[in-house]
C-alpha cells in the first residue's frame, strides 16, 4: 500500500486548499492508498536562516517533519497562489526539510518520489500560476512531478456544505490524478 503524505501550504483556518487537500486524502483512502494528512500549523518553523542552523542545527520541528516525508513514498502538495508564486509557509517548509544532516543528503526526503500538484483559489485560474514555480522548486530536488494537476477555480463556491467537491468534473480529475500518483508510487516500490 501506498503511504501518501498529502498537506496544505496554508495554515489559514478557513482555508480552500486545506479544504482541498482533506478531499484530495479521502480520494487517496477511498483509492486503497494510505493517506497521511499533515497540518503545517502543527509543526511551526522560523524564517530560514543560514546563520541560526550553524549556531543551532536543525528545528526540532524541522526534524520531525524530515522524518515524516521520509516515511512517505509519494506527496500531494496544494498550494495557494500568493502573487503568481506559492507561498514563503510551503517553501520554508520545503527549505527546512532540505537541508542535509552529517550523515544524510538534502536530498533524501524527496529524491524519486512521485509528487501531484494542487491548487484552489477564488480566482478564475484557481491558483495554477503558482504550480509552476513549486514544480521547479520539486524538480530540482529530484522528485517526479506527474504533468497532470488539479487546480480549483471559485474556490469560495466549490465545497457543499460536508467539505466535498460540488463539481463532479474536478471531482473526476482529482481521482484520475489520484490514481496516477498511486499507481506511479506502486511502480516505483517495486
Amino acid at each position: 500500500m501506498s503511504r501518501v503524505l498529502i498537506f496544505a501550504g496554508s495554515t489559514r483556518r478557513e482555508s480552500f486548499n486545506r479544504r482541498f487537500a482533506r478531499v484530495a486524502a479521502q480520494q487517496v483512502a477511498d483509492a486503497g492508498g494510505e493517506a497521511t494528512l499533515l497540518e503545517l500549523a502543527d509543526h511551526p518553523l522560523p524564517l530560514y536562516d543560514g546563520d541560526l542552523e550553524a549556531a543551532s542545527g536543525l528545528p526540532a520541528n524541522a526534524l520531525k517533519l524530515k522524518e515524516i516525508f521520509i516515511a512517505h513514498g509519494a506527496f500531494i502538495f496544494v498550494s495557494p497562489e500568493y502573487n503568481s508564486s506559492i507561498p514563503a509557509l510551503l517553501k520554508n517548509t520545503i527549505d527546512w526539510v532540505s537541508r542535509p544532516l552529517p550523515e544524510q543528503s538534502g536530498y533524501v526526503p524527496f529524491s524519486g518520489k512521485p509528487a501531484a500538484l494542487l491548487s484552489a483559489s477564488p480566482g478564475h485560474l484557481g491558483g495554477i500560476r503558482g504550480l509552476r514555480h513549486l514544480r521547479d522548486v520539486l524538480n530540482e530536488l529530484q522528485m517526479i512531478v506527474l504533468p497532470k494537476q488539479v487546480s480549483l477555480p471559485a474556490a469560495n463556491n466549490a465545497f457543499d456544505s460536508q467539505g466535498q467537491l460540488t463539481d463532479p468534473a474536478t471531482n473526476r480529475r482529482l481521482g484520475e490524478l489520484v490514481g496516477e500518483l498511486l499507481g506511479m508510487a506502486k511502480r516505483l516500490a517495486k
